[in-house]
């Protein structure tokens, strides 16, 4: 009896979490209908704001990829309390507010910020599509430098140490080693960072703007739209949101052969 009593209460609680999470989406995708869908392929907000970031957030995870797997992996291999707090540090963009967020990448690239205090006022990257760029690589390394460095870790320190044995260099070990036998936590770890990138809306808002062609991603595109026609944001939302769900189904078969490789 106290059995059933406790089963009965746990999938309540977790029913009651389910709709929460996923009612809003239903309601989302209840809202719009197929023909605004279709419809939304030729708004004049569309076209632009999706090329726009597909190619910021291609550069964003390029950028990411190239600085942050080699930083990984010198995190992965590093002990002492500096390297801990150093790890924690590179953390702070995933949980710090959006506005935050866009202040301090102000004050680092902003016409007020370094440039401008170095005498560089005119090299200002606010309000550029650089910043957009940027505002993306803030908010969204930090998941891939995470997921890169759980996936170092998980390697066998006794391969590494064979490698290094039979006379291969560092970069040999890195390359031929620890990359191939990490590329699925790593294809994972840039999966969503990519996600991140393109959902990326406050820190851009605040330090790239919001301007048509220029830094206005399709976030952006969805808060414009929302206050003159809200059957093009819904569409843009859904768009977005069934993009976002393939990324998770690609993790989700990723991640298993990052973790049997490790």
């Amino acid at each position: 009896m106290i059995r059933r009593a406790w089963d009965a209460m746990t999938r309540l609680a977790g029913a009651v979490l389910v709709m929460l999470l996923l009612g809003p989406l239903v309601a989302l995708v209840v809202a719009t209908g197929p023909e605004s869908l279709w419809a939304v392929r030729s708004h004049p907000l569309v076209g632009p704001a999706l090329a726009l970031s597909l190619q910021t957030s291609l550069v964003s995870l390029a950028l990411t990829v190239v600085l942050g797997t080699p930083l990984a992996w010198s995190l992965s291999r590093a002990r002492g309390r500096w390297a801990g707090l150093l790890e924690t540090a590179l953390q702070l963009p995933v949980v710090m507010p959006p506005a935050v967020a866009g202040v301090a990448l102000l004050l680092a690239f902003g016409r007020r910020g370094l440039p401008g205090r170095l005498g560089f006022e005119d090299a200002s990257l606010a309000f550029t599509t650089a910043a957009v760029v940027l505002a993306q690589t803030f908010v969204s390394a930090p998941l891939y430098v995470q997921s890169a460095l759980a996936a170092f870790r998980r390697l066998e320190p006794d391969m590494l140490a064979v490698a290094r044995s039979l006379g291969a260099s560092p970069a040999r070990v890195f390359f031929g080693v620890a990359l191939p036998l990490s590329a699925g936590a790593l294809s994972a770890g840039a999966a969503l960072c990519w996600a991140r990138a393109l959902g990326e809306f406050g820190a851009t808002l605040m330090f790239a703007g919001n301007l048509g062609g220029v830094t206005q991603t399709l976030p952006l595109a969805i808060y414009t739209a929302l206050e003159s026609d809200p059957a093009v944001a819904q569409a843009l939302s859904v768009g977005l949101m069934v993009f976002a769900f393939g990324l998770l189904l690609l993790l989700r078969r990723l991640a298993p052969s990052g973790r049997a490789a490790a």
